[in-house]
């Protein structure tokens, strides 16, 4: 089943031309044949005709006054023929015909175009139109057969001669035809094409609805979308509200809680307070979770949303003297929630942050079809059988290392799960520096998929 329009009004197109070409050969075709024939028709009766005007009868039998003065009656082949075949007797012939007679009891089966065929002077057939008649009007009156004929081949040059031309001006018709269809095509369309347009700015964030910019037939269909834009907007401000309330009705408790445990003994407070942070970052990455589900797109500037990113740890580096790098056009841009890549890059530059001992190199480029973003650090890195682990949710790896960070290890994961909702990738890697790499790679056009199951 062809799901474009353009390619099913396109083969409409053709068929409806085909169809149109062929009744027009076909009828043409048929209207010069008929034309062609009735002019020879005419001719062989003319010459029947003449021949029958010039027809005597003495003693019973026919002679011709004067021959009909074509010289092509005279030449053995000429091109035309005739013949007055008596029922009783002789009959009288051109001398073009030579030794060859025409059968005026030819079969009414073999004929060509209204014509009876006979095979001619030259071995070759030729079409023959006879009539008979009678000459006298006594009882000895004498009744004979008058023909007149043509090579056949005559006809059929002409015929082709006017279907040679006729082919090339029909398939000059086909294609120009064809061209207008498919410029009609093409402009019938461009209104869709505009739509369309119109619906990625609504998708980037750039505009609420599609206004009421289209042509009337599709009218109704964007009366629809923008309804069903307000009816999500209105959803989108009901999660948020909802998410708020969650938001607010866990921080009171998880403070209760938090309190509670500095009473405990010593030996379980430090999993206490661990657990109540647990369900606090878990609490959090669900609200993540619902806002990332409604939010609309927007477009984020990679250079501008990194470069505050790193504005804010750059100060808690300098302390270490850990150097930074940033490789970033300016023009570089994607189709991501801001908060979103803000969480996203914040996680995984806070963790090169954390492990890097000299130097952070932050760079992005566009790569064809897609947007690279590489963080890479020269701290310890991670092993590559760990690479894997080490995204899942509250995974951390045994490290000798002095300044191990505090946290539940949900930094990456939630990175990896931000990555995926907006079709990308996101990859551990050693650098070259000799720390980690990760490489976070997004779509041009990001289609964004729901965000998996935090639980």
């Amino acid at each position: 089943m062809m799901r474009s329009l353009r390619l099913r009004l396109a083969v409409g197109a053709v068929i409806a031309i085909g169809l149109v070409l062929l009744v027009a050969w076909l009828s043409l075709t048929r209207l010069f044949t008929d034309y062609v024939v009735e002019r020879y028709r005419s001719e062989m009766t003319t010459i029947v005709d003449t021949l029958a005007a010039e027809l005597t009868l003495k003693d019973g039998k026919l002679s011709l006054a004067r021959e009909p003065a074509d010289p092509r009656f005279d030449l053995p082949n000429g091109g035309r023929y005739w013949q007055v075949s008596p029922l009783t007797g002789d009959s009288l012939r051109s001398r073009s015909l030579w030794d060859v007679a025409i059968d005026p009891d030819a079969p009414v089966g073999s004929r060509y175009e209204g014509f009876s065929v006979s095979a001619g002077p030259d071995g070759r057939p030729m079409l023959v139109h006879s009539q008979t008649l009678s000459l006298g009007e006594s009882a000895p009156a004498v009744r004979f057969v008058a023909s007149a004929a043509f090579p056949q081949r005559e006809l059929d040059e002409a015929l082709r001669d006017f279907q040679a031309p006729l082919r090339l001006m029909l398939l000059a018709t086909a294609g120009v035809l064809a061209a207008a269809a498919f410029l009609q095509n093409a402009i019938g369309l461009a209104p869709l094409r505009r739509l369309r347009e119109r619906a990625a700015s609504v998708r980037a964030g750039r505009d609420r609805d599609f206004g009421t910019y289209g042509p009337s037939e599709v009218q109704p269909l964007v009366s629809e979308i923008n309804l069903l834009l307000k009816e999500r907007e209105m959803a989108v401000e009901r999660a948020r509200a909802r998410a708020s309330d969650l938001a607010h009705g866990l921080k009171t408790p998880l403070t209760v809680l938090a309190q509670l445990a500095e009473r405990l003994p010593a030996e379980d407070r430090g999993l206490a307070l661990r657990q109540v942070e647990l369900v606090r970052q878990r609490a959090d990455r669900q609200l993540q979770a619902a806002r990332m589900g409604v939010e609309r797109m927007a477009t984020t500037s990679v250079m501008g949303l990194g470069g505050k990113l790193v504005s804010v740890l750059r100060p808690v580096t300098a302390e270490r003297d850990v150097a930074w790098k940033i490789a970033i056009d300016n023009a570089l841009s994607l189709d991501v929630d801001p908060a979103d890549l803000a969480e996203c890059l914040g996680n995984l530059l806070d963790n090169a942050a954390k492990w890097a001992r000299s130097f952070i190199r932050f760079s992005a480029r566009r790569d064809q079809g897609a947007i690279t973003i590489l963080i890479e650090d020269d701290g310890p890195g991670i092993a590559e059988q760990d690479r894997g682990p080490i995204l899942k949710r509250g995974a951390r790896l045994d490290t000798t290392d002095d300044r191990e960070p505090e946290g539940t290890g949900l930094g990456l994961a939630i990175s990896a799960d931000i990555a995926d909702a907006y079709g990308a990738t996101l990859t551990l890697e050693r650098s070259d520096l000799g720390g980690l790499r990760v490489r976070l790679t997004f779509p041009v056009r990001v289609e964004r998929r729901p965000l998996r199951d935090p639980a």
